[in-house]
This record gives C-alpha cells, sequence and structure tokens, in this order.
C-alpha cells in the first residue's frame, strides 16, 4: 500500500469514527436547531474534540496521525505548542507519538483579537502565557483540534511570541499550526497572508465529508458541501428554520 493510500485509510478510519462516536455532529441527526460557532456563524455542523480524551484508542490514532503528518510537512519541528483548551490532549499525542516536547497556551479568558490581547497581556502582569518549557532555536508547531476563520491561531500565536519576549529568548520560529480538521473556510488563506503555515489531517469538506459518504445521509452530505463552500445563505433565519422542521420530521 501507498503511503497516499494509507494516508488516506487512516484519515477515513478516524473521521469515521469521530462521527460514530458523536465528535462529528450535523443538525440532522444530532440537534435540529444547530449550533452558533465561537465566530459568531450560525452552523449544520458541529465538531467537537475535548471529549477525544475520554478515547485514549482514538487518541492514539490521532496522535500518530499528526505525528507523520508533521514529520513530513515541518520536518525541522522541535516543539509543540497545544493551544488551549483543545489543542492541548490533541499536542500531547502527537509529541508522545513523534517524541516531541510539548508546551501549551494558558486559557485567557473573552480574548476575541489580537487588540484584547494586547489589553490582556498588559494586565497579567508577571504570569506565564506559555506554560512549559520554550529553548532557543526552537522551531515551534501550534497543535489544534480544528480551525474555521484562523483567528484563534494568530492569537495563540501573538501569546507564544510575547511569551518570548518575556523570556528574553531569541530564534525561536513559530509559523506552523498543525490541526486535525480543517473546515476549508477561508483559514488556509489567512495563514498565508500573515506568513504562516496551515497542516490539516483532515481537510473536510474536501476529503473528510467524501470518507463520511457511507454514514451520513444524501441530505446531510449535500447541505455540509454547500454550507461550507459558502456559509452565508445559512446565516438567515428562515434558512435554519426550515432545516430544523426537515430535521424535526425525517
Amino acid at each position: 500500500m501507498t503511503r497516499a493510500r494509507a494516508g488516506e485509510e487512516q484519515g477515513k478510519y478516524i473521521v469515521t469514527e469521530l462521527y460514530r462516536r458523536g465528535m462529528i455532529r450535523t443538525w440532522y441527526r444530532d440537534q435540529p436547531r444547530g449550533w452558533r460557532l465561537v465566530s459568531g456563524l450560525w452552523s449544520p455542523l458541529y465538531i467537537q474534540l475535548r471529549p477525544l480524551l475520554s478515547h485514549p484508542d482514538l487518541l492514539r490514532t490521532v496522535g500518530a496521525a499528526m505525528a507523520e503528518m508533521i514529520r513530513r510537512q515541518v520536518p525541522q519541528a522541535t516543539r509543540l505548542v497545544g493551544i488551549a483548551l483543545a489543542g492541548i490532549p490533541v499536542a500531547v499525542a502527537t509529541g508522545l507519538a513523534g517524541d516531541w516536547p510539548c508546551a501549551m497556551t494558558r486559557k485567557l479568558e473573552g480574548i476575541r483579537s489580537l487588540a484584547d490581547l494586547e489589553e490582556t497581556v498588559k494586565a497579567y502582569g508577571e504570569h506565564a502565557l506559555v506554560e512549559g518549557d520554550l529553548c532557543q532555536g526552537d522551531r515551534l508547531v501550534l497543535v489544534d483540534d480544528l480551525v474555521t476563520k484562523f483567528d484563534s491561531k494568530l492569537i495563540a500565536a501573538a501569546q507564544v511570541e510575547r511569551e518570548v519576549e518575556k523570556r528574553d529568548l531569541g530564534g525561536i520560529e513559530c509559523r506552523d499550526v498543525a490541526v486535525v480538521f480543517d473546515r476549508q473556510q477561508g483559514a488556509a488563506e489567512t495563514a498565508g497572508e500573515h506568513g504562516m503555515r496551515l497542516h490539516a489531517l483532515v481537510p473536510f469538506r474536501s476529503q473528510g465529508l467524501h470518507w463520511l459518504r457511507a454514514e451520513m445521509s444524501d441530505r446531510e452530505i449535500e447541505v455540509l458541501t454547500d454550507y461550507l463552500q459558502d456559509a452565508s445563505p445559512y446565516q438567515a433565519e428562515e434558512i435554519q428554520e426550515s432545516l430544523a422542521r426537515e430535521a424535526q420530521s425525517r
């Protein structure tokens, strides 16, 4: 079996198990009213990987797959930084699989923008913004569960940058972000605009949904594909209500 084929089989297994275990949820199967994301967008899809640490078999598989991806795509990586909170168990599992040391960002409440972060840092005093060791010359990879718009990743990268300055360390690079899921709603493009690189184990719109065709209904695939292509029409209340009625009557 080729490496590409093996990677596809592994990705299909991971996505299928996450769907079966309720960590990938849809309005049609799980919650007719849908979800309001942190970004403010309404969504008929909700990917929540925080329960992954309660599934050690699957967490090990995800960690091994993430480690293989990082070895291939960021061969100079020396340390992983888990983004609080959901990215921390993923980073630890990946670090153990790839033998990388890990650190983690500290959870800061109410931070929605880089301007918010700057105000918080001013009032934060001597508290660490990143927990764990960082070393001169590190090539860091930020690790998280998923990405939608990349805003939180920019904040995490800025958090690391401020901590590096506080510790008076030099030669540290933090330009790579590795996630389990990319919803493919513009994050990769935003990363590039800021000189960063996004690495996704599962590009959900182009591959993840294809891998789930044996699990999801045709209607779920149809709506989710359309939504991930352009979420704006789905912000209308009448469309949300129509989808809710459809799910309730199935």
